[in-house]
């Protein structure tokens, strides 16, 4: 799919393209990929990492800036937005600047790969995005519905657009595990709520979707990958086990637990072996056959959340993945 094509990442130089990049520079060999990016010095960091690899490219630029994004924009095949404003309590005390990116950025690009011949675009989302409490939330909300209706905003143009949504990222920088490992030797870890839940997804897996959805998508699908629960008092307790646990209380805006489907999304949406998918319910594709193909109709009311999970990631699990990836955690 993406031999000899030409791949532009905006936020590239984050978790995701840290794992993206490399797993997509080795399955599909493709001509180029693009990092767009605000932060300098991470690109830089970055760019010694693929020293010598003459299918990597490296663009100074911001979401907000449309000019930018035409400029980055030309010869590109496919898009991968991965650019947010996504800390919580950030985007709460700083809600114009999380709307500058997350929601302006959103409609710069969509206007861009249209113009500009994009032939299709996969946008990351988060669970947050699924009834959200609070700004970052919304903001991914109103992307996710942006790039379904891009489908329709598009015209006569041939630009595809599509949405992954996803949970918790195990070891990424910034999430809880390599946090609780940060502070463990401190003997206590602190914990929001005791009943708290959080789906556990490996950065592989979130490319994988990707991957998925590219090769998949007719347009306006939000694809959701099936991933196991856990406590966060358990996911505590397996990487400090003589650590004392500290009940804080939750921060603002933050869940109790994390919800990716939504009962009022049951009507359209559909299950398959690994993962679901939520159709548009505009312009009638939510009943389109080349959009469902082989999926199963969810149950009316069906809620795909954290604490209603039917698949729980045992303690063996967790321990044999972060011995597994321990150099990895917190580093991208």
């Amino acid at each position: 799919m993406f031999r000899d094509k030409t791949i532009l990442v905006t936020g590239g130089t984050g978790s995701f393209g840290h794992k993206f990049i490399p797993m997509t520079l080795e399955k599909y060999n493709p001509r180029k990929i693009i990092v767009f990016s605000r932060d300098e010095m991470k690109q830089w960091e970055m760019a010694k990492l693929f020293q010598g690899d003459d299918r990597m490219r490296f663009f100074i630029g911001d979401v907000r800036d449309k000019d930018r994004l035409y400029r980055a924009l030309d010869g590109v095949d496919y898009v991968v937005h991965a650019a947010a404003t996504k800390i919580v309590p950030t985007a709460e005390y700083n809600p114009f600047e999380c709307i500058k990116t997350n929601i302006n950025g959103a409609m710069n690009l969509i206007d861009a790969c249209i113009d500009k011949g994009v032939k299709g675009v996969v946008a990351l989302s988060t669970d947050k995005a699924s009834s959200p409490i609070n700004l970052y939330g919304a903001t991914k909300l109103a992307s996710d519905k942006l790039f379904v209706a891009g489908n329709s905003y598009s015209g006569g143009h041939e630009t595809k657009f599509s949405v992954v949504r996803y949970g918790n990222v195990m070891g990424s920088r910034g999430s809880v595990i390599p946090f609780f490992m940060s502070i463990r030797d401190q003997g206590v870890l602190p914990i929001t709520d005791p009943r708290m839940t959080r789906f556990m997804i490996s950065l592989e897996q979130g490319v994988e979707l990707v991957w998925h959805a590219f090769e998949d998508m007719v347009g306006g699908e939000i694809y959701v990958k099936k991933i196991p629960s856990m406590k966060v008092k358990d996911l505590a307790r397996v990487v400090a086990p003589e650590a004392k646990q500290e009940v804080v209380g939750i921060r603002p805006g933050e869940k109790l637990h994390e919800q990716m489907i939504g009962a009022e999304d049951s009507y359209f949406t559909y299950e398959y072996e690994e993962h679901f998918k939520i159709l548009p319910n505009i312009n009638n594709w939510g009943s389109c056959e080349e959009r469902i193909k082989d999926g199963k109709k969810v149950e009316e009311g069906f809620v795909y959340s954290s604490d209603n999970n039917s698949e729980w990631m045992t303690d063996e699990a967790l321990q044999a993945w972060i011995e597994g990836h321990f150099s990895e955690i917190g580093k991208i």
